[in-house]
């Protein structure tokens, strides 16, 4: 069996908020590249439930917070038709996303 690990460094201020982050993906050909924000999702099958680390550096744009967030919501329609084929359910996930970038005003 092989392995390979995706790790994330955090730099915390002395009031332990996110001031540098740095990620690696050996697959990925990442090695310490700089981040802004990170949203991490792990699902845990005894309680059936997501937990998840949401991490962003105190110098990360208001606007670019709401594009990153935009982008997940896609993201988010593409994974659930992937993983199921309900391309229905799927569009209506893509149009809330829409909706919310014209709300967040990244879009008109």
């Amino acid at each position: 069996m092989r392995t390979t690990n995706i790790n994330i460094k955090v730099e915390l201020d002395e009031n332990h908020v996110p001031e540098k982050m740095f990620w690696n993906a050996e697959d990925g050909g990442i090695d310490n590249e700089e981040t802004k924000a990170t949203m991490i999702s792990v699902w845990d099958d005894k309680k059936k439930e997501a937990l998840r680390i949401d991490l962003w550096t105190k110098d990360m744009p208001v606007d670019d917070m709401k594009m990153f967030l935009h982008q997940i919501l896609l993201s988010i329609s593409h994974t659930y038709e992937k993983a199921t084929g309900e391309e229905d359910v799927a569009q209506w996930l893509e149009e809330n996303a829409e909706t919310f970038a014209v709300k967040a005003a990244i879009k008109m």
